[in-house]
């Protein structure tokens, strides 16, 4: 019952299960494998569908009689396996060319290469099929505040951004952006941090209705955030238009673990929410197999991803229905008919009944919430002993 079916939409990136174990103090220890393996690959542990950078599909050096090879294979691979390419991204941040970023590079001819590059990579992005295009600025930031100013930086990046819509209005293509945020690695400091100051941005752009966000798990929990909160807000503005599941322990480098294998009640809460409001998306896993292992590991690693996400998909169909549980929210969420005026709004009226009532406020401050409880509950049904 744990098996993946295409309905529940889970995908992975190229660089993911392709990952080869590299580290910054480690050599790599699998063999790569090229896009059209790494897609069979995913075929058979029942995956939905394949992300890719530009670059981890085709080399930035190919030729186009490279490129047009390397294509043909993986769309003979995709028909073959019958996985879909939801999702495209650009790598604007390996080459040394963005090493002071890309939108927000001081040099505007890396500016001008970034658009360029990303407008080649909208259109093969469409040609496979993809809907949604992610915008992950690695390297916009700074080590040093003196090297860039940010109002400057916000501006660029603004102007790519308006640049880009405009590009893909301009072509009729059914493709929407989505930004994604990090505090920081492999810059000192990036740009748009958060989920919070992604939000912010996206008003100030030309087209924010085609603008919207991809969260990741990781890097929320890098800055010691509260993902639920930050894909809540994301939902409740309409933004949230992909995400990234993984998991990492507050405040470390970007760990990109297998999904629940770390913090699993955080985990827990994600599915639950996702599941309870309807998420229609895709369930993207960016998360990367350990080093140890052997790419029979990795189809493991890939195998978990999706079975600890419908686990914990049932954990909350159960959640939902325990009786002992929801007693406990109800009670904890229990209405006062008295201040039912207060639903529909404010009016002057409303205000000054409002400013004459007489609150127990001693009486309200002594009643006890069993959230002990209820917490401990919860544990138990993830530990499976209810």
């Amino acid at each position: 019952m744990y098996d993946p079916k295409p309905e529940h939409k889970f995908t992975f990136g190229l660089w993911t299960v392709g990952n080869i174990g590299r580290d910054p103090f480690g050599q790599p220890t699998r063999d790569a494998l090229s896009p059209a393996q790494i897609v069979r690959l995913l075929g058979e542990v029942g995956a939905y569908g394949v992300n890719y950078h530009d670059n981890d599909l085709i080399p930035i050096d190919a030729d186009e009689a490279q490129a047009a090879q390397i294509t043909r294979e993986f769309k003979q691979a995709l028909s073959d396996t019958g996985l879909k390419v939801p999702m495209a991204t650009t790598n604007l941040f390996a080459d040394p060319v963005f090493k002071d970023g890309a939108f927000t590079s001081n040099n505007p001819k890396v500016r001008a290469y970034a658009l360029q590059k990303v407008m080649r990579s909208i259109d093969l992005g469409v040609e496979l099929g993809a809907e949604v295009y992610v915008f992950w600025g690695g390297r916009e930031g700074t080590e040093t505040d003196a090297s860039k100013n940010p109002l400057d930086a916000i501006k660029r990046f603004r102007e790519a951004l308006n640049f880009l819509c405009e590009y893909v209005i301009d072509n009729g293509y059914n493709l929407k952006f989505a930004l994604e945020p990090k505090p920081n690695e492999p810059r000192g400091d990036i740009f748009q941090p958060t989920v919070g100051h992604m939000l912010a941005f996206i008003e100030t752009l030309d087209h924010p209705e085609m603008v919207g966000l991809n969260p990741e798990v990781a890097h929320e929990h890098m800055a010691g955030l509260n993902f639920l909160h930050a894909i809540a807000q994301a939902w409740d503005a309409g933004k949230l238009f992909h995400i990234d599941l993984n998991d990492q322990m507050f405040g470390r480098y970007d760990q990109d673990f297998r999904f629940g294998s770390a913090m699993l009640k955080q985990a827990f809460f994600v599915v639950k929410f996702l599941e309870d409001v309807g998420y229609q998306g895709m369930r993207h896993f960016d998360a990367h197999a350990y080093r140890t292992e052997d790419y029979e590991g990795v189809k493991w690693f890939a195998r978990g991803c999706m079975r600890t996400y419908l686990i914990l998909k049932e954990k909350a169909q159960r959640f939902n229905q325990d009786p002992e549980i929801q007693a406990l929210l109800a009670e904890i969420n229990a209405a006062d008919p008295s201040l039912d005026y207060l639903a529909q709004g404010y009016s002057r009226e409303t205000a000054n009944r409002l400013k004459a009532e007489a609150f127990d406020r001693v009486g309200i401050g002594q009643r006890g919430l069993p959230y002990e409880h209820l917490d401990q509950l919860t544990v138990e049904l993830l530990l499976g002993v209810r």
